[in-house]
Formats: structure tokens, sequence, C-alpha cells
């Protein structure tokens, strides 16, 4: 399955039996973001976190505090 990253535009392809490739297939509100675009928020994300300027709202379940 061909998949097109949505942020930077590149198209790679995806294993037709794999999880990700059916989420995208039945629902067309999941996108595919490539490994690089991910890594890439996940470090910047990470950096401003450390910052002590950034709130991370996770969830308001109070389940969520423990961790």
């Amino acid at each position: 399955m061909r998949v097109k990253c949505v942020m930077c535009d590149v198209i790679e392809e995806l294993v037709d039996d794999s999880l990700q490739a059916k989420r995208l297939r039945n629902r067309p509100i999941h996108t595919h973001m490539c490994k690089t675009c991910h890594d890439r928020i996940t470090e910047r994300t990470k950096q401003r976190l450390a910052t002590g300027s950034f709130r991370f709202y996770r969830s308001s379940r109070t389940i969520e505090d423990d961790f």
C-alpha cells in the first residue's frame, strides 16, 4: 500500500497486511506520518517540555495522574 506523509509529502510503501495499513484503509480520518517527521516532532516536543514554560495536556482523567 502506498501512503503519503501529511507533513513532508514523502511517498512510502506499507505492507498490506500491517495494522497501520488496515487502519488507513478502514478509517479515512487516520493519517500517515513518516518516521523522520514523527521523530522530529517527538524531539521538539521534548525540548519544549524541558523549558518548563510549555504545558503538556494529556487527558482530564484522574487515572493518568499516576503517570
